[in-house]
């Protein structure tokens, strides 16, 4: 029986309550199998024992892997309890290994399963339905041999054809890559002449802002001349005896006419 004082997570308590339920089935499958006489239905019973067993194999597997992805975070001895309760159970599932190889010797079965349940071992379970080679004949031996060969063969090709996708599914995105580096680069090289025709754009609009100013300006002082003579000479106009306008150049009266003299000179006649 388990440990109470363990400490799983929900995961473990799963699997750890899973694989007592399939303990207890076994048990109760082989004290019916006692009772059976019949030899066929004891081969069908022993299957479907069998197939318990290939689930607390399973599950067993899942409880070491919970224990080594939860190892860092318990202490050392709550590791090594679980440790000790997973060789627990892997010892109590080869006695049922064991039994059942009783049973099938005893129904004159040649076939045998192997289950290497070693204690201390990571991964303590052997492929199910392996036959043990000294049971082969040579012939079997070289047939078994050549269909692993083919496998391997048929496996290597698979691994190829992949590498090479792989390969061609590489290159393709550098390219695509390489073509999207240099387009980024056309477009900050666009972005950058944008950016210089905008500030000669601005100094462009502050010179003519300025020179509008300027010429706004002198039409201002234009104008002030402009009416400054109008209002010269509509005064003259209206007064033509202002002594104010009378230096002003084409705006004074005209002079007088020469008077003549009524003076003679002796001697001189007129």
């Amino acid at each position: 029986m388990a440990n109470p004082d363990l400490q799983m997570n929900p995961q473990m308590e799963q699997i750890h309550g899973e694989i007592r339920d399939n303990f207890r089935a076994l048990a109760n499958g082989f004290q019916k199998l006692d009772k059976i006489k019949d030899s066929t239905r004891q081969s069908k019973q022993l299957e479907e024992l069998t197939g318990r067993m290939r689930e607390c194999k399973r599950l067993i597997k899942e409880f070491d892997r919970e224990i080594k992805e939860e190892e860092s975070k318990n202490a050392p001895d709550v590791s090594k309890k679980l440790n000790d309760e997973k060789q627990s159970m892997i010892k109590e599932l080869n006695s049922y290994v064991a039994l059942r190889k009783t049973y099938q010797n005893t129904l004159g079965n040649k076939r045998v399963e192997f289950f290497d349940m070693g204690a201390g071992v990571s991964e303590p379970m052997a492929d199910d339905n392996a036959r043990v080679a000294s049971e082969m004949s040579n012939q079997e031996l070289i047939q078994a041999g050549n269909r692993t060969m083919d496998e391997t063969d048929q496996a290597i090709e698979r691994s190829k054809q992949v590498v090479h996708q792989t390969v061609e599914v590489g290159t393709q995105t550098a390219a695509k890559l390489k073509g999207q580096t240099d387009q980024m680069g056309r477009i900050v090289n666009e972005l950058d002449t944008i950016q210089f025709s905008i500030k000669r754009a601005s100094q462009l609009v502050k010179e003519i802002g300025r020179q509008v100013a300027t010429d706004k300006c002198i039409m201002f002082f234009l104008l002030l001349i402009v009416f400054g003579v109008i209002a010269i000479i509509v005064v003259k106009i209206v007064n033509p005896h202002n002594k104010d306008i009378r230096d002003i150049p084409g705006l004074a009266p005209p002079a007088p006419a020469a008077r003549r003299l009524l003076y003679v000179p002796s001697g001189e006649q007129f």
